[in-house]
């Protein structure tokens, strides 16, 4: 199992060069107040003083330290090993002068032998991305620590926990440093070193209040208490050491570091550690042989290790998925184009078989989300156009006085025997004129729909595109003008299409034949059935004629003007007329059950019709209905066909064609499939990151069950 913490140095060394933070790696963080004594611990693991110190804020940027244990004869110690460069363990080290060495990230392959330099670059390093003053950074310095003395470990040493800005630091420091914390040990595969002074209250202790946020339970919590030889006289660190004031579930370890004097007169880590160790023996015993700075270290790598060993099999599941997203990533950026003008003709021929699959239903990529391409239009032609139709009132617009109005109009001087065919004919074509403007509403509809299969086909179907935006904007307006040219021809055919109807009635239609038939038969009808209903007393032809009441009615309604006008100008004066008060119009008026159109509100009926009118008018309506219902059942079906073959079918059969005739020119290649800056840049970071992840796939692969119990 010690084969693990190597393994997990690998994986980091790895992701450092592509700065990935996607891959939680198992480390132990950290954490602990403003000198709580955080990097003398650190430095008693290594066992060498080699982080800066100091009063105040000392660490401002987060120190990931690669603990690795070297067998000595590991070591280079002469030339010729030196340039053989041979391996070991699976390590390669170039010749050495002395025992340990350390190795930055940043200072690429430079050896530091004299940890004051490695001291003297940390801080030089902190200071150039923090700044001289008491700033903070999140952005981590890497070290590895190679020694016969240290045990496999994976430390992240983290600025200390203030509550009060001093020097040039910002007003919100705490936060920063709070934040910056949480940013580590939120990582669930981290385990949280929170480091307490003894000479303080345990219960006060920052640094468990932050671990116990993230870690409730205390699952991955390890506490360390420092300066016990700092206690007040007559107190001692027992009930703490012994769990008793707070449990944590890692354990609690004692440890005594250097003091500040120690450190000036340049006292060993070594010499501390002993010191230490005769410190325990005589202050506390029993506990003497599980606490100490070589109880900790040998506790933090068993517990790195199986912590490792747990979170394995996730680690590899992770990375596996992660390469296999970022492996669809770059397929999804493309190659490099090579040869430009096959590049162009095959992107063309692509988008315009995906348009014409997008119309057809057969594309690959089929939306879920809304109807669209060919479903849409099949749904315009039906749903919208179709019930548009139908909604369309086929007597909407005309009242009984405009009806009346142009039979009189049609007969001229004479009064009428009949009702002239003339006056039906008139009124017949305006109501079929009403329906030109929904079917150009339907011609705009499906335009509307054939410029977003465009946005459709180059957003899911041809992804290529967007690697070339010049080529996508100029396919873009190829279409559209494409689609710009057929709209005012497919226009004008659905405009004829009405202006045909128009053109001529066909009264000898046989639909229209049949409703006439069917029609006199009923009017015959009900004339028969008013005559049986009259009062004997009332002469049959003059109640046939309208007879004298009707007539003094008529004059009487009239208000003696003698003719009808002069009642409609009275209704328009706002003048009352006896219409308010005559009973309800008789069973065979139209407005009953006239269908109520909210666009044409109908003007109501000024004045009561005679019997004649009356059937005059019901005659008109109703033969303007019946012809009105087949001429809308013709340009429901003709207008979808025009639609189909002036717009749809001719771009689709003409698009290739247009695309390849104003694109696949010699001079437009280089600009057309110019990328946008940003591709190749993020074509090279994902197949970075790739290898990364298929090299971390690699290291975790060569991990043998065995190293795993």
């Amino acid at each position: 199992m010690e084969a693990l913490i190597p393994v997990i140095n690998k994986l980091q060394d790895v992701f450092n060069t592509v700065g990935a933070d996607i891959i939680q790696l198992p480390q132990i963080v950290v954490v602990g107040t403003q000198s709580s004594g955080k990097s003398s611990v650190l430095e008693s693991l290594v066992g060498r003083d080699l982080l800066p110190r100091g009063t105040g804020i000392v660490t401002r940027r987060p120190l990931i330290l690669q603990l690795v244990h070297i067998d000595p004869e590991d070591r280079r110690k002469t030339s010729e090993e030196s340039e053989s460069n041979s391996r070991k363990n699976g390590r390669l080290y170039r010749g050495i002068d002395g025992e340990e060495w350390g190795k930055f990230l940043h200072t690429k392959g430079k050896i530091y032998t004299d940890f004051e330099e490695i001291r003297q670059e940390i801080e030089a390093e902190t200071e150039r991305i923090s700044g001289n003053n008491k700033g903070i950074s999140d952005e981590p310095i890497h070290l590895k620590i190679f020694s016969p003395h240290v045990v496999n470990l994976t430390l992240v040493d983290l600025p200390g926990i203030t509550k009060v800005p001093v020097g040039d630091q910002p007003k919100d420091i705490e936060v920063q440093i709070r934040e910056l914390i949480l940013k580590y040990i939120c990582n669930p595969n981290s385990i949280i070193l929170a480091v307490t002074a003894a000479n303080t209250d345990m219960a006060t202790s920052e640094a468990l209040k932050v671990a116990r946020e993230v870690d409730p339970d205390g699952r991955r919590t390890l506490a360390v208490v420092t300066k016990l030889d700092l206690m007040d006289a007559g107190t001692d660190a027992m009930d703490v050491l012994m769990g008793r004031v707070i449990p944590v579930k890692l354990g609690l370890i004692g440890v005594v570091n250097r003091s500040q004097l120690d450190i000036n007169n340049k006292k060993t880590v070594a010499d501390a550690i002993r010191d230490e160790y005769a410190f325990l023996q005589k202050k506390y015993p029993s506990l003497a042989n599980r606490n100490g700075t070589k109880y900790l270290a040998r506790t933090l790598n068993r517990l790195l290790m199986h912590h490792i060993r747990d979170c394995l099999p996730e680690l590899k599941t992770r990375i596996n998925v992660l390469a296999a997203q970022y492996q669809s990533l770059l397929n999804s950026y493309g190659e490099p184009v090579e040869d430009k003008s096959a590049t162009l003709l095959q992107l063309i021929t692509k988008f315009a078989a995906e348009y014409c699959n997008t119309i057809e239903g057969t594309a690959k990529y089929i939306e879920t989300a809304e109807l669209c391409g060919g479903a849409r239009i099949c749904y315009i032609f039906h749903e919208t156009f179709g019930r548009t139709l139908e909604s369309v009132d086929p007597l909407g617009g005309l009242t009984t006085i405009d009806v009346l109005t142009a039979i009189r109009n049609a007969t001229g001087p004479r009064p009428a025997l009949f009702v002239p065919e003339v006056s039906f004919e008139l009124l017949v074509k305006r109501q079929v004129k009403r329906l030109e403007e929904p079917s150009l509403r339907c011609v705009e509809l499906v335009h509307e729909e054939m410029q977003r299969i465009i946005q459709h086909c180059s957003n899911y179907s041809t992804q290529e595109l967007l690697r070339f935006p010049k080529l996508h904007d100029a396919i873009v307006e190829v279409v559209t003008s494409l689609l710009r040219k057929r709209l005012p021809v497919t226009n004008e055919m659905v405009h004829n299409l009405v202006a045909i109807e128009l053109a001529y009635i066909n009264t000898k239609h046989p639909d229209f034949a049949d409703a006439c038939g069917l029609m006199n038969n009923n009017i015959e009808e009900q004339r028969r059935n008013r005559m049986r209903d009259l009062p004997s007393a009332v002469p049959r032809d003059k109640a046939a004629a309208g007879g004298p009441q009707a007539g003094a009615l008529s004059e009487q309604v009239d208000g003696g003007t003698g003719h009808w006008r002069g009642m409609l100008k009275k209704g328009e004066d706002g003048i009352p007329t006896d219409r308010a008060m005559s009973q309800p119009p008789a069973p065979a008026s139209p407005q009953k059950g006239h269908a109520v159109n909210l666009l044409d509100v109908p003007v109501p009926v000024s004045r009561k019709l005679s019997a004649r009118e009356q059937r005059d008018c019901e005659v008109i309506e109703r033969l303007i209905k019946s012809y009105f219902l087949i001429v809308r059942k013709n340009i429901q079906d003709s207008v979808p066909k025009a639609v189909m073959h002036f717009l749809v079918n001719h771009v689709k059969d003409c698009l290739q064609s247009e695309l390849v005739g104003q694109l696949y020119k010699t001079g437009l290649l280089n600009d057309l499939l110019t990328e946008s800056e940003d591709m190749a840049q993020r074509r090279n970071e994902a197949a970075d990151m790739l290898m990364a992840l298929q090299k971390a796939s690699q290291v975790i692969a060569e991990i043998r069950e065995t190293h795993l119990w």
